[in-house]
């Protein structure tokens, strides 16, 4: 005696995603986070463009400063790239999903 094979449906409403219990912020969404992210990595690089603007016009900018700020936004903006990569690499996957 065997059961007759049914096909699996999809639910008809998808829960809403709800922020984790420790977020600073509820509601905000992935393009604020986004947006917030761009924002920390350019302000690292202003810092460093203008540190270096001081030292070479000769102001009370000291080398190691100068060089902590340039490597300061290298990383910053490094880490914004592997994010990325990493962000777009997992749409990929969820895209070549069969449903």
């Amino acid at each position: 005696m065997s059961l007759p094979i049914t096909s699996i449906r999809p639910p008809a409403t998808i829960p809403a995603l709800t922020p984790a219990a420790g977020s600073a912020q509820s509601g905000t969404g992935f393009s604020s986070e986004l947006a917030d992210a761009i924002g920390r990595v350019d302000q690292f690089q202003q810092n460093a463009q203008s540190t270096i603007g001081k030292f070479l016009n000769g102001e009370d900018e000291e080398v190691h400063k100068v060089a902590l700020a340039t490597q300061q936004a290298a990383m910053s903006f490094d880490l914004f790239v592997q994010v990325r990569n990493k962000v777009l690499s997992a749409y990929q996957e969820v895209m070549r999903m069969q449903m």
